[in-house]
């Protein structure tokens, strides 16, 4: 038995929290089978974004044209790119790698481990068993894979992480799920060829996003890529033909879609089976998340939990915040609590969509009242010099206080416009300040968000 004074399991975002932990002179352990850095660094939003990017870049120069700059596309290194990404991303987890085994009352272990106890783990490879008087459990998450479709564990598909290494675009490719990483895929191959299908069971792409949003971009994605929404996939086969998935909506109609890889990207659970945390007394949720306080402990003793597996969010940012609150508390004893709110978030698609507070349809379930303001990108004029033909952004609001409550975006830099509403939501601010006492320079773009806020009513109609 080795006896430490912080075990973090997970090698993520927790990476952070075992260094502050080693730098305030606790002897800590840090356990990680894979690259540091974790999903996001290495298999998650940071080479996707980059790849996405070049993407973006390949969509304008096709439509240069629209400026009057006659300019085309001779050719592109997929390969090339590809590897460029993931390898500036490997140097970066090498890097990190190196910095955490020189830093002293730091002990790195990369490999398979397992709790065996609310206070001990034990590694895989070398059968040594650690102890912590302090645990952070950072666990992160791991690809839905569904065992309802027939035939699916008898082909060759892909994850999202086989995805973003994948260095040929597929002539035709089909994508199981509907959210924001089965549209953000589903972009990036389209943009340099793929012919690409989504299949989703729920009514619209994006289905947790606003219902207008949803709607939206659904309609937006159907002009580049074959979808079919309402549709559940129930068998997958494989042949000369390639890989062929039969699905079917509710009232029965039945769908057949094929190509030459398979995605699935059907979300991602807490990888709470993948530690053993069966084997300790931390209590999980129905549907797997490990159970943390507003301080992000569990219910046992100097045992906190965050990132993925903590149900407080599955973005890299809430884990970033988290990773502050636990520094706080774990390395500092103090008592600080975790406050989410207004914790936005955005997708990166063309166009992008940004996001904070709550939906019309969640507001409709807590019964309260709200009122609607929206104003439409192409009434800026900044959309017309950016000749943008599509977009807009939705206030939902309080009818009396006129506090914020939610705020949807799509349309160009969608991801940049939402943190001017996030900073008020999260400070107090209302519709009212962001219509009129705040003053936005001209022709910015974010005037959209301005104009929303002003269109929002007096009083519910």
């Amino acid at each position: 038995m080795i006896d430490f004074d912080v075990i973090v399991f997970g090698g993520g975002t927790g990476n952070t929290v075992a260094s502050a932990a080693a730098a305030e002179g606790f002897e800590t352990a840090l356990i990680e089978k894979g690259p540091i850095g974790g999903l996001c660094l290495n298999r998650g939003c940071n080479p996707s974004k980059m790849l996405i990017q070049h993407a973006t870049v390949a969509d304008t120069i096709r439509d240069a044209g629209k400026f009057g700059i006659d300019a085309r596309i001779e050719d592109v290194g997929f390969a090339d790119l590809v590897r460029e990404v993931n390898d500036e991303l490997a140097t970066l987890a090498e890097n990190k790698q190196d910095d955490k085994r020189s830093e002293e009352h730091l002990t790195l272990y990369q490999e398979e481990a397992r709790f065996t106890g609310d206070h001990t783990v034990e590694l895989a490879d070398s059968g040594q068993t650690l102890s912590g008087e302090r645990i952070v459990v950072a666990g992160g998450s791991t690809p839905v894979i569904p065992g309802a479709i027939d035939g699916l564990e008898q082909v060759d598909f892909l994850t999202s992480t086989d995805a973003l290494r994948l260095e040929t675009v597929p002539d035709r490719l089909v994508i199981l799920g509907g959210g924001y990483i089965a549209a953000e895929l589903g972009y990036f191959f389209e943009s340099f060829g793929s012919s690409v299908a989504l299949i989703e069971m729920e009514g619209t792409l994006l289905a947790r996003e606003d219902a207008d949003v949803a709607a939206a971009f659904t309609e937006t994605a159907a002009e580049r890529h074959d979808v079919h929404t309402g549709y559940r996939a129930s068998a997958v086969a494989e042949s000369d033909e390639g890989i062929t998935v039969a699905a079917e909506s509710e009232d029965g109609e039945e769908a057949e879609v094929s190509g030459d890889e398979l995605l699935v990207v059907l979300g991602r659970r807490p990888n709470t089976d993948g530690i053993g945390l069966d084997a300790t007394s931390v209590a999980t949720t129905d549907r797997g998340f490990v159970e943390t306080d507003s301080q992000l402990r569990t219910n046992v003793e100097n045992v906190w939990a965050m990132g993925d597996i903590a149900d407080n969010g599955m973005f890299k940012h809430s884990g970033d915040y988290e990773g502050e609150v636990v520094i706080a508390n774990v390395v500092h004893d103090e008592n600080r609590e975790a406050d989410f709110t207004a914790l936005p978030h955005a997708v990166f698609t063309e166009p992008q969509i940004g996001a904070v507070g709550r939906t019309e349809a969640e507001l409709d379930d807590e019964d309260r009242e709200y009122v609607v303001g929206r104003a439409e990108f192409t009434d800026t004029a900044m959309s017309r010099a950016l000749k943008l033909d599509r977009g807009f952004a939705k206030v939902l609001a309080d009818p009396d206080s006129r506090e914020i409550l939610g705020c949807h975006i799509i349309g160009h830099e969608a991801s940049m416009l939402i943190h001017e509403v996030a900073p008020a939501m999260r400070y107090d601010g209302t519709v009212d300040d962001l219509a009129n006492t705040l003053i936005h320079a001209h022709p910015a773009l974010n005037k959209v968000v301005m104009n929303a806020c002003a269109d929002v009513p007096d009083s519910v109609e």
